[in-house]
């Protein structure tokens, strides 16, 4: 009973506790509906305007219309308070916001601090400074082409980079009041084309151009193919380049080592299948003509550039140990010298992996050479010669060649180039024959026999530096940059490498231009590749440097895939166990071998995994190897076998 009560006692004063706490609720509901809260908006700013009263240059980020009624993205810099100024243009697929943004300063110095294009010299001068996105790529419109082909056979548009430069040189030479209405183009690499892609019917503005280690010929030895072997390791930048226009999306690894990832897919079709480049129309365009055929021939930029005659005051820049593009400078140079009516073609060679003109460096890898050779570049030849043709400045003392010597590590001035003029450049081609037991000299040919052997294994490829190799993801490092100087040792001991080399010398040897490589040689398979590398073996100590003691510094090196030996256009297999003749053209070379150093050349068949593995058996197409294809071939090496050296005496011009 008196639990009853005491349970009924309860509910009633928990209900009247609810009903005064309903009341409180709503008499605080009407206060605050009274006092209502200020709704919350964005605190950004749909339009923010960045103060700029202390920079010193003005940003413009315009879109600059085209004849196709395309619209490209620009970024103008101009220095403040700019008059008369020249403009100095680079038209890049990679991003023009992010490399006119480096560190965000008020000085443009440091804004293109980042920026690959010698630009220390260029805020010195007090340019213009213009960067544009191609089409196609971050923010211009159109669609974007890999190294978009002239307009007419391979391009049925009316649309090319050569018409963009030139209807973008029309837009800024009329809107920029500030400027003297001259414009210089440059940039190195993919910017490099679209300098040189300008010059094809160049605007009346246009009074410069630097291409600096351009892309030219893709199939004959620039990014794509190297006299028809294909550059596989270029795979992670198609993937990038074209997956995307803002190049977001990231190639992928699945092994730490990239042999192992290359060498595990098999064939670079299969590879790229596996990341999904089917969908990629330059890979696509690459595995249908892995031939040199009207593709590629038609859009090599030193073939059409011959075609016509070189109005614009022109240099070249290229790097002896360019690990990307060897071919490009020199060829260009050797198809417009002898129509260079006008002496508007200037060439300057460095010791250089891809682009380090523009770095503050004094070494390539192990190599020191004791200054910093860009710097010398920039100031003493690129500002001189920049300035004599975009402002009032006097003639400059710049040669029609500037040529780094390596070995004696000097900058020469000359009239020309050798590859032009062997006979009033005093160079003579004189064959460094391979003989048995692994003899390397001028003497007069060998006999017709038997120098040498070697087991190719497909299975197990020769990688071009020692494992493990590490080189597509973010943190790369140096090694790419400069495998072309690296040491040879690794690859000289290997069994399926034939070595050669000379006697100590015993006085200085000067070699000027492009080595060809010619050998005599068979194999037990229908196809293969022959590499050839022409190295300067130092001594055995070095003094001031022991750990260049013996070091076996790569001067020259390419490769040929067999079935292009007679054609590149037609590729035929090779006759098995049939003596045939592999002769081409090496990279250019400026160098001394010096008293006490060995001249070496190796031979080999796999270069891996920069190059794709060649089956050995004949298939029609390389890309789409099958297993079974992939088969070990014995090479023999035979007497005539040479390495044509430009020789001429030291210190010759």
């Amino acid at each position: 009973m008196k639990q009853g009560r005491k349970h009924f006692f309860f509910k009633k004063k928990k209900q009247k506790t609810f009903d005064s706490i309903g009341l409180c609720a709503a008499l605080f509901l009407v206060s605050q509906a009274c006092h209502a809260a200020p709704q919350l908006v964005s605190e950004t700013p749909t339009n923010f305007k960045v103060a700029t009263s202390r920079f010193d240059y003005e940003r413009h980020d315009v879109m600059i219309p085209m004849r196709d009624g395309v619209k490209l993205h620009t970024i103008i810099l101009i220095p403040r308070g700019a008059k008369g100024a020249p403009i100095l243009l680079t038209r890049t697929p990679y991003n023009a916001t992010e490399l006119t943004s480096y560190n965000n300063s008020a000085h443009l110095i440091s804004s293109l601090d980042g920026y690959d294009n010698a630009d220390d010299m260029i805020v010195q001068a007090g340019y213009i400074r213009v960067v544009q996105d191609v089409r196609g790529k971050y923010g211009s419109e159109g669609d974007y082409v890999m190294n978009r082909p002239p307009v007419g056979l391979l391009n049925d548009t009316k649309v090319d980079d050569s018409t963009d430069a030139f209807d973008t040189i029309d837009w800024l030479v009329h809107h920029l009041p500030q400027s003297n209405g001259r414009v210089g183009i440059l940039g190195i690499s993919y910017d490099g084309w679209t300098s040189l892609m300008a010059l094809i019917h160049p605007h009346p503005a246009l009074k410069v151009a630097v291409p600096m280690a351009p892309m030219v010929d893709g199939w004959m030895g620039d990014d794509w193919f190297h006299h028809g072997a294909f550059r596989q390791l270029n795979l992670d930048y198609i993937y990038e380049q074209e997956a995307t226009r803002a190049n977001d999306l990231r190639w992928w690894n699945d092994h730490y080592d990239d042999y192992d990832t290359f060498l595990e897919a098999g064939s670079a079709g299969a590879l790229a299948a596996s990341r999904g480049m089917n969908q990629v129309g330059f890979y696509i365009k690459l595995t249908q003509h892995p031939n040199y055929d009207t593709f590629w021939q038609e859009q090599a930029v030193d073939k059409i550039l011959a075609r016509q005659e070189l109005t614009v005051p022109t240099m070249l820049v290229h790097g002896l140990w360019d690990q990307e593009d060897i071919y490009a400078a020199p060829a260009v140079w050797n198809a417009l010298k002898p129509q260079d009516t006008q002496g508007n073609l200037y060439l300057t060679i460095g010791p250089w992996y891809h682009g380090q003109e523009i770095d503050a460096e004094t070494t390539l890898g192990d190599l020191d050479f004791g200054a910093d050779n860009g710097l010398y570049f920039r100031r003493n030849i690129l500002r001189p010669f920049l300035d004599h043709y975009l402002t009032s400045a006097p003639t400059p003392t710049v040669a029609r060649v500037n040529a780094f010597e390596s070995g004696t590590n000097r900058w020469l001035s000359l009239p020309t180039w050798p590859a032009a003029c062997a006979a009033a450049c005093k160079v003579a081609i004189k064959p460094l024959f391979l003989g048995a037991g692994a003899a390397l000299g001028f003497a007069s040919p060998p006999p017709a026999q038997e120098i040498g052997s070697y087991i190719s294994d497909p299975g197990k490829p020769i990688p071009f530096i020692p494992r493990p190799i590490h080189l597509l993801a973010d943190d790369e490092g140096p090694i790419w940059k400069h495998w072309l100087a690296s040491d040879q040792r690794a690859a000289s001991t290997r069994p399926d490498v034939l070595t050669f080399r000379t006697a100590p010398l015993t006085a200085p040897l000067k070699i000027s231009g492009q080595p060809v490589a010619d050998l005599r040689a068979s194999t037990t398979g229908t196809d293969g590749d022959f590499i050839v590398k022409l190295i300067d073996v130092y001594p055995d100590e070095v003094a001031q440097k022991p750990q260049m003691g013996g070091y076996q510094l790569m001067v020259s090196a390419d490769i040929i895939r067999g079935r292009f030996r007679n054609s590149y256009e037609h590729p035929a297999p090779i006759p098995a166990g049939e003596v045939q003749t592999y002769k081409f053209d090496m990279p250019t070379v400026n160098h001394v071998f010096l008293p006490g150093h060995r001249i070496m050349v190796q031979v080999q068949s796999t270069w891996f995994p920069v190059y794709d593995r060649n089956p050995q058996r004949y298939v029609e197409n390389i890309f789409f190897a099958n297993a079974q294809d992939y088969q070990a071939a014995t090479i023999r090496l035979y007497g005539g076998s040479a390495v044509d050296l430009p020789v001429s005496a030291v210190g010759a011009p």
